[in-house]
Order: structure tokens, then C-alpha cells, then sequence
């Protein structure tokens, strides 16, 4: 049974009709990106799993929603003053690709120590980008002085109501695809999706469960829920750079307070292992922050339900995405890496080989080295990475090499 009653705010209300406005306003700008179910995560989990592919929307990623709701409604002086924003990168791509469309001069400030692959496609969308600070927060109130000095509008990522509204519209396309959903996981950073989504969750179907997923070294809205008010975190510390923020919004932490009905948070581990799991099994690829809602899937105490989690962003750059896929696959026990010393003599290195081979270990790695044995001049250590099936295969290798007397040190 669906709500129409508006949510009120301290100086404002939002009721579904905004959200069917900004939806109509956005058919032709985005993609529809409709549900795919996932057997592997259900298998995960114990719940049927649907993903949301926003990381497949025109921007790789949900932002261009509530970018474009809030630029559409400016008035024709606003327009000319031109807008800022302050965006770890996916509100920036939003943001310059909806004033490309609209005609309206854009500066995002950026992080200096955004992915590369984010400040050039914001650059491509048209608008400036500046490189300011070393995290989110920093970028932010540079962007408010640049607001001060030209006159811009400043477009806030996700405390504003016409962001939220739009990034809402998510929900939409969820209840479309599936009217039965029990559960949607969203991820969090500063909760402007979260909040949108929430809000037309609750107003469409009151019974589903609604929730966010915040890294653990991020949980700003975690944080300020148990502290009753918005609470600054002293540092963030998250592979999830797109969620990598101190402090949350104070309208967002309002939607949340009222509508979010469980916050969970996730290891960078979780996180890696998420991404790993959607390139394999789906071809998908993913940014830290959009894997949240995938990772969170472990701490769900429901089984049998129909869960939709939302990609919210596939903007990654190739180095971090090399290194994140290797860390996942030492955590999930598909890579093993391990050093023996030998004798220095021929033929150890064969019966080293064939343990291997007898245990259908891939070895994809050989280092072997003489000056590491600094006690002995009769061994060489051997250092071996090898392809596994998971911790149970390691274990089968470790214990091979017992069998043979063979002593081996763990790297990873």
C-alpha cells in the first residue's frame, strides 16, 4: 500500500509527485539500466539476488540523475552565473555532462588524488576541473570559495533536495522491474542516494526493507546515527573512494533517520572480494563505492528474500582495479604465494614441481634466488606463486609438502 503523504523538512517538503516529475524529465538523458539476476550472489547469500547496474548508466553511474534534476530546475540568471560542484568524481561526470546538455558553464573541484579515468572524462563532458586537497572535504571548501569569488550556483553531491529527488528516481526503475522486492542494499558516502532511494521505497511499498552499506573506514552516517545529530569523522580511510566521506549531509542524515532501516558496514576485503565476484561472474566492472551494496550481502540476516542491491558506479581506473582483483583473489584463496629453501643441488627444483603438479597447483610465478640464504652457501630459497581453487586447495599444499618433509613459509 503506497504513502502520498509529502515528507516535511525544516524548511522544505518532497512528495512523490517531484519524483514522477524529475523521472519524466530525465527519459532521453539516461540509460535504463534494468535488473539482472545474479545466482552467484544468491548462492552468497541465501536470497535471490537482483543487481541494479547504475555503472552502466550514460556516466558510469547513478550521479547524472541528481545532477541533471537540480540543473534543469535553475532559472535563466542562475544558468548564466554558471555552477560548482566538489565531487570525488562521479557527481563531477554528472554534473559536467547535464550542463553539456543544458548549455551552462560547469567547474568541478576535484581531489588531487582522484583516478585519473574520472578527471578526464569530466574534462571531455566540458566542464573545468580544478585538483584541490587530498580528500572530498577538502575539495569541498575550496569549491565554496570559487562559489564566493565568481558568483556560481554550487551544486552540492548530495545535500540538496533537487539531487536527491532525482537520484530517487533509481527506485522507480527497481519497482518497475520487480514489484515484489523484500529488501534493497544501497551504498552510502554521503547519503544523498540512499535517501532518494529510501524515500520512494517507503512511499510505494512501507514493507520493504531498506538498506545502507557504508565501508568501515567511512561510516559517517553509521556514526552520526549512533551520536543522534551529524557527526564529523576524523579521517576516512576506504578503498570506496567514492563514498570516502567525513561528514554527512543534514538533509540526507533527515531522509535516512526516517527512512533507512538498518546501516551495515563492510571491510575493504568485502569490498575487493564484491568486485571480483561481479568481473567473473557477470562481466561487470565496478568502483570500490559501488560494490558496497554486493559486499553487504554477507551481513544480511534474511534468507529467501528477493534483494535488490545497487551498483551505484563503474568508474575505476585500471591500476586500482589490477591491484584490488589481486588482493580479492589472495582472499579468496585463489592465489598462493609461498618461499621454501633448498638444497643447491640438482633436481630439487623438479621435486618441487612435481608436488605441485600432483596437487593441480598452476604455478604462475618462479623466483629462485641464491643471495637470500644468508646463512649457507649450500641453499638457494625459492619463492612460488600458484593458481588455487580457494583456502581449502591451499591447505591440500600445504599439508603435500609436509608429507614430503618439506618446509614452506607463507607470503600470502
Amino acid at each position: 500500500m503506497s504513502n502520498s503523504k509529502p515528507f516535511k523538512l525544516e524548511n522544505s517538503y518532497v512528495s512523490m509527485e517531484d519524483i514522477y516529475i524529475a523521472n519524466q524529465k530525465l527519459q532521453g538523458v539516461i540509460k535504463k539500466t534494468e535488473l539482472i539476476e545474479s545466482p552467484v550472489f544468491s548462492s552468497e547469500c541465501g536470497n535471490r539476488v537482483f543487481i541494479k547496474p547504475e555503472n552502466l548508466q550514460m556516466t558510469g553511474a547513478f550521479k547524472i540523475r541528481g545532477a541533471y534534476n537540480k540543473l534543469s530546475k535553475l532559472n535563466e540568471l542562475e544558468k548564466s552565473r554558471g555552477v560548482i560542484a566538489s565531487s570525488a568524481g562521479n557527481h563531477a561526470q554528472g554534473i559536467g555532462y547535464a550542463a553539456q546538455l543544458l548549455g551552462v558553464k560547469a567547474t568541478v573541484v576535484m581531489p588531487a588524488t582522484t583516478p585519473i579515468i574520472k578527471v578526464e572524462a569530466t574534462k571531455n563532458y566540458g566542464a573545468e576541473v580544478v585538483l584541490y586537497g587530498d580528500s572530498y572535504d577538502e575539495a569541498y571548501k575550496k569549491a565554496r570559495e570559487l562559489e564566493a569569488e565568481h558568483n556560481y550556483v554550487f551544486v552540492h553531491p548530495f545535500d540538496d533536495l533537487d539531487v536527491i529527488i532525482g537520484q530517487g528516481t533509481v527506485a522507480l526503475d527497481i519497482l518497475n522491474d520487480l514489484e515484489d522486492v523484500d529488501e534493497i542494499l544501497v551504498p552510502i558516502g554521503g547519503g544523498g542516494l540512499a535517501s532518494g532511494v529510501a524515500f520512494v521505497a517507503k512511499m510505494l511499498k512501507p514493507s520493504i526493507k531498506v538498506i545502507g552499506v557504508e565501508p568501515d573506514g567511512a561510516c559517517c552516517i553509521k556514526e552520526s546515527l549512533a551520536q543522534g545529530k551529524v557527526t564529523e569523522l576524523e579521517k576516512v580511510d576506504t578503498i570506496a573512494d567514492g563514498a570516502a566521506v567525513k561528514r554527512p549531509g543534514t538533509l540526507t542524515f533527515e531522509f535516512i533517520r526516517e527512512f533507512v532501516d538498518e546501516i551495515i558496514t563492510v571491510s575493504d576485503f568485502d569490498i575487493a572480494e564484491a568486485i571480483l565476484l561481479l568481473i567473473e561472474k557477470h562481466k561487470l566492472i565496478t568502483e570500490g563505492a559501488g560494490a558496497l551494496s554486493l559486499a553487504g550481502l554477507k551481513k544480511l540476516q534474511s534468507k529467501g528474500k528477493k534483494v535488490v542491491c545497487l551498483v551505484s558506479g563503474g568508474n575505476i581506473d585500471i591500476l586500482t582495479i589490477s591491484a584490488i582483483i589481486n588482493k580479492a583473489l589472495v582472499f579468496r584463496g585463489r592465489l598462493f604465494c609461498f618461499t621454501v629453501n633448498l638444497p643447491d643441488k640438482p633436481g630439487e627444483l623438479l621435486h618441487v614441481a612435481k608436488i605441485l603438479s600432483d596437487s593441480n597447483a598452476n604455478v604462475i610465478k618462479l623466483d629462485h634466488n641464491q643471495s637470500k640464504v644468508m646463512d649457507s652457501f649450500k641453499q638457494v630459497q625459492l619463492e612460488v606463486t600458484v593458481e588455487t581453487n580457494g583456502h581449502c586447495h591451499v591447505e591440500e599444499i600445504e599439508s603435500a609438502f609436509q608429507k614430503h618433509g618439506i618446509e614452506i613459509q607463507k607470503i600470502y
